[in-house]
This record gives C-alpha cells, sequence and structure tokens, in this order.
C-alpha cells in the first residue's frame, strides 16, 4: 500500500528523542573530586566507571568485568577517595589496593596521587625489587592508602611495618593474574590480615575461575556484578593477523616484519624470561633500537626499560606477559606475539596495549605448528577466526600451509576438530 505523501513528511518531522550521557557529576561525587576530574579533561565516565562509582559509593561489595584500557583503576579509586574524604588522615592504613604486577601496583599509586592532589590522604607504593629502607620510613610516618603486590605486603605484615587490621577499603586487582602466577595463597592470607567486619571489597578480574568464585563466595557480601564487554574480544581498532612459519625461522620472520613496519613503537611479546632476553640480544645485534622488560630483572632496569619505551628513546620493548596488562602505554602502534600465548586470554590483552583509545594498530603472531592448539584456543575465545598470511618476497625454507578462510562475515564455527589441513586432534 501507497504511504501518503503528508504522512511521510509528518512521520519525517517527528522529533527524535535527544540522547544523554552520564556526566560525573551525575555518580555522585563530591565538588573536590570533580574539580580534579575536570582539570585532567575528563568528560564522561566509561561504562565501567559509570556503573561502579555509584555502587561503591553506596557501600556495596563489587565484583568488576571489563576490557583493558576502560579506566578501571579509576572506576574504585574515584570513590574511595571520596568515602575518605572526611579523615581520620595518616593514622591508620584504610584503604589496601592489591595487583599482579610491580608496574600495575605503580600505575595504581600515579592515579590515586592524581585524583587525590587535594585530598590530605598520603598513598605508599610496596612492592620488590627495591630496598625495604624507605617503605618502612613511608609506613611509619603514617598511610592512608597503599598499592601493594601480594609478596612484598606479606614481608611487611610479618615484619610488622603494616597492620592491615583497620582496612576499611580493600580492593584486588586484575585477580585472575594474580591466580595464574600463583598468589592465590599469598591473596587468601592478606584476605585474612584484613578482619575489620565493616570491610567493603571490590574485585576486578577479566575472568572468574573456580578459584575466584571460592573468594567472592567466602570474602564478599552479596556482591554487586559489573560486567562492561562480558566477551573478550580483540579491539575494533586493531588489524590482527597470524602467519605460520617453521619455529627455525620465527627470528628471520620477525625481522623481516620489523624491515616493513617503517615507523611507531613495537611490543614484541616472548613466553619465557630467557626467550625476551635472546630476541632483544638479537635484535640489538641487528642495530634495531629496543629495550627488554621481564620478572628478573631489577626494579630500576624495569623502570627504565618502561620510561625509555615510553619516551620514545627505544622503540621496540620486548617483554613477557608482565607487559600485557595494567600498562598505559600510549601511541603503541604495533604488537608482535613472537610465542602464541597458552592461556588464549593473554591473547586479547598483549593486543590490547595497541588500538587504544580509538586508535588503530595492527598485531601479529607468528605461529609454528606446535603452538597451532594454542591459536585454535584463542579462536574459540574470540568466536572469530584470525587472518592468516603469507610474507610476499620472504625467503621460506618450507612453504607455509595457510588455512582456508570463511567469508569475512562469518563467524568461527565450533567444533571438536581441527582442519584436515593440520590432522586431527590427539585424543585426551
Amino acid at each position: 500500500m501507497e504511504v501518503p505523501y503528508k504522512v511521510v513528511l509528518l512521520f519525517l518531522n517527528i522529533p527524535r528523542p535527544k540522547i544523554t550521557y552520564m556526566t560525573f557529576k551525575d555518580t555522585g561525587l563530591n565538588a573536590e573530586l570533580l574539580k580534579v576530574i575536570e582539570a585532567c579533561g575528563f568528560e564522561n565516565p566509561t561504562p565501567i566507571q559509570a556503573q561502579s562509582i555509584p555502587q561503591i559509593l553506596s557501600g556495596k561489595d563489587v565484583i568488576g568485568s571489563a576490557q583493558t584500557g576502560t579506566g578501571k583503576t579509576a572506576a574504585f579509586a574515584l570513590p574511595i577517595l571520596h568515602l575518605l574524604k572526611d579523615g581520620p588522615f595518616n593514622e591508620k592504613v584504610r584503604c589496601l589496593v592489591i595487583g599482579p604486577t610491580r608496574e600495575l601496583a605503580a600505575q595504581i599509586k600515579e592515579q590515586f596521587v592524581l585524583f587525590g592532589s587535594k585530598s590530605p590522604s598520603k598513598v605508599c607504593l610496596l612492592h620488590g625489587g627495591v630496598p625495604y629502607k624507605a617503605q618502612n620510613e613511608a609506613l611509619s610516618s603514617g598511610v592512608d592508602i597503599i598499592a601493594a603486590t601480594p609478596g612484598r605486603l606479606l614481608d611487611h605484615v610479618k615484619n610488622k611495618t603494616i597492620d592491615l587490621s583497620d582496612v576499611e577499603y580493600l580492593v584486588m586487582d586484575e585477580v585472575d593474574r594474580m591466580l595464574d602466577m600463583g598468589f592465590i595463597e599469598d591473596v587468601t592470607k592478606i584476605i585474612r590480615k584484613c578482619t575489620n567486619k565493616n570491610r567493603q571489597t571490590l574485585l576486578f578480574s577479566a575472568t572468574v575461575s573456580d578459584s575466584i568464585k571460592r573468594i567472592i563466595a567466602n570474602n564478599l557480601k552479596d556482591p554487586v556484578e559489573i560486567n562492561i564487554g562480558i566477551q573478550l574480544s580483540p579491539a575494533s581498532t586493531v588489524k590482527h593477523e597470524v602467519y605460520p612459519i617453521g619455529a627455525l625461522q620465527k627470528f628471520d620472520l620477525l625481522i623481516a616484519l620489523m624491515e616493513n613496519m617503517k615507523e611507531g613503537s613495537t611490543i614484541i611479546f616472548c613466553r619465557m624470561k630467557d626467550g625476551a632476553d635472546r630476541v632483544a640480544r638479537w635484535l640489538k645485534e641487528r642495530e634495531f633500537n629496543c629495550t627488554v622488560m621481564h620478572s628478573n630483572l631489577s626494579q630500576k632496569l624495569r623502570e627504565e626499560s618502561l620510561r625509555d619505551f615510553k619516551s620514545g628513546a627505544a622503540q621496540i620493548l620486548v617483554a613477557t606477559d608482565i607487559a600485557s596488562r595494567g600498562l598505559d602505554i600510549a601511541s603503541v602502534t604495533h604488537v608482535v606475539n613472537y610465542d602464541v600465548p597458552e592461556h588464549s586470554e593473554d591473547y586479547v590483552h598483549r593486543i590490547g596495549r595497541t588500538g587504544r583509545a580509538q586508535k588503530e594498530g595492527d598485531a601479529a603472531t607468528l605461529v609454528a605448528l606446535d603452538e597451532m592448539s594454542h591459536l585454535d584456543s584463542i579462536e574459540k575465545l574470540i568466536g572469530m577466526h584470525i587472518p592468516q598470511r603469507r610474507l610476499e618476497g620472504f625467503n621460506y625454507i618450507q612453504e607455509p600451509i595457510i588455512r582456508e578462510m570463511p567469508s569475512e562475515n562469518q563467524p568461527r564455527r565450533r567444533r571438536n576438530s581441527r582442519s584436515s589441513q593440520f590432522g586431527r586432534r590427539r585424543k585426551a
């Protein structure tokens, strides 16, 4: 039936609803914090901030999950600073935040210092790799907020240089990563030391394993669950590709790829610490400007590596998964997985170092035949096929086998066996 011309005009003139966005004023934060937020240039809260801040201000325990680069630290730092605004100050530890790595703990401290610039609250950073003296002096002078890694924190508890019995706000950040690194016993011990019955507990984790569920059941009271982008997936601004290659030619292919990257900064991820050292050494021998970062380095060397990479003094950072989460490094244009990560979630975290803040990025993964099972797990997690490429002009000793890809818009099929090109999966 033909629609009358006047009706079409009436329809087109219907006023559309005005789209409104939540502002930081709507979250309930005090005026002092709002001034600091405005001075920092932030306008609207991210989804994890918009949903977490009101719940934390209301006193709720929170389980939060969001992808990397979504402002998760501010989601708990801002409401905690609001809740601490009336003091007392510098008398006892009222807030404790624990994270898996020194770099993440340092970044958490920086956020509290930034947003708490108008507050008399003191923030202390506790992690290994540095002498105890300066930390002991800071603790003895009185602190309100501690950002720490589990091991060094328990050392201070053992040495009785810190008392956690008055902690009112306990935050566990990147819990899944802490458990992957073997910190579950340390985390449990720390929770037991925080004996304040009125404690508010906040837990942030990309995934929730059975171990994390036990922590939640035993230590959180009627928690509110906040899930932002529940399914891990690569950022839409990242072009990601896989390059099948024989294990003996991996480094040669890496060099060829690096020579094609004419500008920008690159993070190369290796699975093992000695592998990262080896790749960095080989790159330096070929006059690539690079630095290396992993947990066996002293804290001073780790800080120098990160500083050089952030400043542009080094264009390449070779690292283990210690650099895959929590670090806020702007303008990373390329990520290369020299080794395919064993844990599929780490793929998303690794390539999340690029394509941040809606900027474009490139991610390449070098995959040997014995790493294909890890690639299959990654594709299952993200629900899509990763495009596989052959680098033109590269002298392959043996031609790489490229799987036939489905049409561009066809999602990955969940299946029990791999393509016949690679043989059938071995039965468990």
